[in-house]
């Protein structure tokens, strides 16, 4: 099994730019997760006949939004967070809106695994919206896949918008304190690993220089000079069946570049 993440920035542009249907034909994916799609599916012209479409776009046209696409058809699939996950840590919303309604959550479940897809909040330049990520998001998030690893394993994806550590960002230093690489948001993701889920690529590979966004300042990209921000990461019951884990800097049309495992 193939399973993808990918924030397409975009989907009707990366569809557009020719780079969506090449990225089907180069990868085969069995399972897509993707972030900030930016449309609602009857907005989209696309034509995957070997997949099942699940989408959660925001109410805010052209904003935030996610999709898995599987080649399997799951056993359920949940938009959103749990109201009792929403209730318990008042996930309400701050001066940005609702982030209940930008289409932020989707989950699948299958015979054998769970697969949840988050493209998290970021917390802005002016950390206007770090609060809402430290102590609402991130816990709430944790507790909805600790929900959902309590009927299968767990394997989630996504835009997480954080560098966990100096070795996931090419210029940690300048970064300490600024979004992204806030000590509340590295905490926030330290709390998933506390926990007992894998950073599945940190399972093969080591050391810094693999990022999976790119600013488009400075020709950042083409220097690597980027942030590893987009993760997959798993229940520690099923992480020993995944076989690779991999970011794929090659594939283009989007300011972040997909990042995948396969299953045994």
């Amino acid at each position: 099994m193939k399973l993808f993440s990918w924030n397409v920035n975009g989907i009707r542009a990366v569809i557009k730019k020719g780079e969506f249907a090449k990225f089907i034909e180069t990868y085969q994916p069995d399972v897509i997760c993707l972030q900030e799609t930016k449309a609602k599916k009857d907005q989209v012209e696309i034509d995957l006949p070997d997949y099942h479409e699940y989408w959660n776009s925001a109410d805010k046209a052209g904003y935030s939004g996610t999709a898995i696409f599987s080649r399997t058809k799951p056993l359920n699939v949940w938009y959103g967070f749990p109201d009792d996950i929403v209730a318990q840590f008042d996930v309400t919303g701050d001066t940005y809106g609702d982030p209940n309604k930008e289409g932020r959550v989707i989950a699948a479940e299958f015979e054998e695994y769970i697969v949840a897809t988050v493209y998290t909040p970021n917390s802005k330049g002016d950390l206007s919206r770090l609060a809402l990520r430290a102590e609402h998001w991130d816990k709430a998030w944790l507790a909805y896949m600790q929900q959902l690893e309590r009927i299968k394993p767990v394997l989630f994806a996504g835009d997480l918008n954080v560098a966990h550590t100096e070795d996931d960002l090419a210029n940690p230093k300048p970064n300490v304190g600024k979004h992204g690489f806030t000590r509340e948001e590295r905490a926030g993701f330290q709390a998933f690993v506390d926990a007992g889920f894998v950073d599945t690529f940190r399972i093969f590979t080591q050391g810094n220089g693999h990022y999976s966004w790119w600013s488009h300042w400075a020709n950042a990209r083409a220097r690597n000079v980027g942030w590893r921000i987009d993760y997959w990461l798993a229940s520690k019951s099923i992480a020993p069946r995944i076989q690779h884990a991999k970011i794929h800097a090659e594939q283009m049309g989007s300011d972040h570049c997909p990042v995948s495992i396969e299953l045994l």
